[in-house]
């Protein structure tokens, strides 16, 4: 079955339960058609680079999906009638990325380099 990532954007005045209630509901019609949500992830209200429908952050959500094509365009179909959804894009990838995605990893400061060097004396 082909591969695909899937983002969704949801309004910001819904409530963190409803965007969970709103993944359950495209993961179930996709299992319905033949298909599976590998990896799910929240990643949690966010501003937009511009403003879509009056509104100026959303929820963002990853969906990797494994599902034929016929699965995939039913729910997209879907959330073009949900008025909560704002955007969503739907890319057909070769393989998933293992472990948490690039927005879910943390960047400490510690991390970077030169982050442990101390800082050297201020110039005037």
């Amino acid at each position: 079955m082909p591969l695909y990532e899937h983002i969704f954007l949801s309004r910001q005045d819904v409530s963190a339960q409803q965007v969970e209630d709103l993944t359950k509901t495209y993961t179930d019609l996709l299992a319905e058609n033949g298909g599976k949500v590998a990896k799910s992830e929240y990643w949690g209200v966010k501003s937009l680079s511009y403003r879509i429908n009056k509104n100026r952050k959303a929820h963002y959500t990853l969906l990797n999906i494994e599902a034929p094509a016929t699965a995939v365009a039913e729910m997209e179909r879907q959330m073009r009638i949900n008025e909560d959804v704002l955007r969503f894009m739907t890319i057909r990838v070769d393989e998933h990325e293992e472990g948490p995605s690039v927005m879910m990893q943390k960047r400490d400061r510690d991390d970077r380099p030169g982050g442990d060097r101390p800082r050297g004396p201020r110039r005037f």
